[in-house]
């Protein structure tokens, strides 16, 4: 039975800061097609994270611990709004809608957000496909 506890997500920053990407996961769900992806991202504040959408799906983002922006951008690409994502200050719990462009941005070391979308996974295109 998968779980978090503080020496869990201890251990997930700590991969992260390890990580060439400096983000790392622990899923959930038991398989990539699975009808419900869930996963623990941590993800260090030098992680780049490009801005994206999931044409069909929306995504629910649940802080656990540290803090993170989560940008959302309109079709042109400009900056339509920027919500802080923590437990103790902004919003600790955040849900978009489907066909949002969105981006995350770490803003401290440690920090740990959980991730829950409709499955199955699907991998991003490239950025110039």
């Amino acid at each position: 039975m998968p779980y978090l506890d503080p020496t869990q997500l201890a251990l997930l920053s700590d991969q992260a800061r390890a990580s060439p990407r400096r983000r790392i996961n622990q899923n959930f769900h038991p398989a990539l097609d699975a009808p419900i992806s869930r996963l623990a991202i941590a993800m260090e504040p030098d992680s780049y994270v490009r801005p994206h959408r999931h044409p069909d799906r929306w995504e629910l983002l649940i802080a656990l611990r540290g803090a993170f922006d989560v940008v959302i951008f309109t079709d042109d690409g400009i900056v339509k709004a920027r919500h802080r994502l923590s437990l103790s200050e902004g919003v600790s719990v955040l849900e978009y809608p489907a066909n949002t462009w969105h981006s995350l941005v770490s803003l401290v070391s440690g920090s740990v957000f959980f991730e829950v979308k409709e499955g199955p996974y699907v991998p991003l295109a490239p950025p110039d496909a």
